[in-house]
């Protein structure tokens, strides 16, 4: 009787600190702040060299801090690159002012989003001749999701106009603007997390240089 009355006792014992750490764990749960939409996931002026996107150089492409700004110059034609600051986010309104500085304006620029490697991931793409679409790379394979090319857009006004490119991955939804004007829609049945990014690409002429600034990472 006196060995079940022990065992007892220890088993109610066990039972409380089970109890209590479960309430903790909730109660750091409701203390947690939740994500509302609006919020900033990450920003960059690119005012700091140090931020943590790519300082490179090759005979492809180039990619540095100037000035308060980040701007990437690829060499060789038909090449695509990015740069990614290493965050680890789904739900993302991407909001970034990009400029051509020099080269085609049959070129290639936007953001990335969902990015878990290099195979794998969104992209949001504008080409200052006035066309802009939304993709992804699945498995290696590059897919354009809005239409079998890029789509005209008349918000673009010139080659070298300061534009105000907005990407939006939200669940399924995936939305493109510039200048606040909607240019491109489509829907992803991929909803998987991973980093963001800037991109830049050429198609038969190389020698294009892009400057970035301004980047905000919200909830939407």
């Amino acid at each position: 009787m006196h060995i079940w009355h022990s065992k007892l006792i220890r088993f109610l014992q066990a039972c409380l600190l089970f109890t209590g750490f479960v309430l903790i764990l909730a109660a750091c749960t409701w203390l947690q702040p939740s994500v509302a939409p609006g919020n900033v996931l990450f920003q960059d002026d690119f005012s700091l060299p140090s931020s943590g996107w790519d300082r490179y150089r090759d005979e492809t492409y180039e990619a540095e801090y100037v000035d308060g700004a980040y701007r990437m110059r690829v060499f060789t034609n038909q090449t695509m690159v990015w740069s990614l600051p290493g965050v680890d986010l789904q739900d993302v309104r991407i909001t970034v002012e990009a400029r051509a500085i020099q080269g085609s304006s049959n070129n290639l620029f936007g953001t990335i989003c969902r990015y878990q490697n290099a195979d794998n991931f969104i992209f949001f793409l504008v080409s200052s001749d006035g066309f802009a679409g939304i993709g992804r790379y699945i498995d290696g394979e590059r897919q354009l999701l809005t239409d079998e090319s890029l789509l005209p857009t008349n918000a673009i006004p010139d080659i070298q106009s300061l534009l105000t490119i907005t990407t939006t991955c939200n669940k399924q939804d995936l939305g493109l603007q510039i200048n606040g004007l909607e240019v491109a829609a489509a829907e992803t049945e991929q909803v998987v997390a991973g980093d963001v990014g800037l991109l830049v690409g050429t198609y038969d002429e190389g020698d294009v240089t892009i400057e970035f600034d301004n980047l905000s990472v919200v909830q939407p």
